[in-house]
């Protein structure tokens, strides 16, 4: 039987944080696989690689939040929490956020809503654990749009990180053009530098070429060397 993985790309996801604890740490990620499974109990489905910090603190707490993004959500906190490490960072100290009532850590930077849960049941699914979680909590803080995973692609040109289940493997965009005022994007995240608005946070003045940047300047969002990025065409 062939199998065409294009048709897997018709799927609709949201864009989440779900955040856990893990012995007094806190930490969270970025997920698209949460759904809602059924009605009375509320249960969501939650699945989790199980090579991120964030899975081990909901195997060792049984405990999870998660917090619906809205579509205004700045790249910055997507790259924090989608593709760095809470084994070498502290990304709650980088976020506003709020103890839920058992003790689990809620994002509530850029949230439309958040939910809380204990895990009930899970299903190993190789890469993944599928968590089971029963919905002990929820509370909505915005009426912003929730950004879905097909907004984060289209008009962020986000990119799925590699431990993600909807990794597509994405492939480097090839060398083209000599403008100067080429942009140019991280194959790690998807972030686009601009020539013409340059990097302030960086110190990177507007207008400035991208051949120009420092040899150690790196990628704003995830941390990505200049070797990680490609022209856009």
């Amino acid at each position: 039987m062939s199998f065409d993985q294009r048709a897997l790309w018709a799927l609709s996801y949201g864009l989440y944080v779900v955040s856990s604890r893990d012995d007094g740490n806190y930490n969270g990620q970025i997920a698209n696989a949460v759904i809602q499974v059924t009605a009375d109990p509320p249960k969501l489905a939650v699945a989790l690689n199980k090579k991120n910090y964030t899975h081990q603190c909901v195997v060792n707490s049984g405990l999870v939040s998660i917090s619906v993004l809205d579509r205004e959500t700045p790249m910055k906190m997507i790259g924090l929490f989608g593709f760095k490490s809470g084994r070498d960072i502290d990304k709650m100290s980088q976020c506003k956020y709020k103890i839920g009532s058992r003790g689990c850590p809620i994002v509530i930077d850029h949230s439309v809503s958040t939910i809380e849960g204990m895990v009930v049941d899970s299903v190993d699914v190789g890469t993944h654990t599928v968590f089971i979680v029963e919905v002990t909590g929820g509370e909505v803080l915005s009426d912003k749009k929730p950004m879905t995973y097909a907004y984060y692609h289209e008009h962020l040109k986000g990119k799925a990180q590699e431990n993600a289940p909807t990794y597509r493997g994405d492939v480097k965009t090839k060398q083209s053009g000599g403008n100067e005022m080429q942009e140019y994007v991280c194959d790690i995240c998807g972030y686009v530098y601009d020539p013409e608005e340059g990097d302030p946070d960086s110190g990177i003045e507007p207008g400035t070429p991208f051949k120009d940047l420092p040899d150690d300047w790196v990628c704003p969002v995830c941390g990505a060397g200049k070797e990680d990025f490609s022209p856009v065409e």
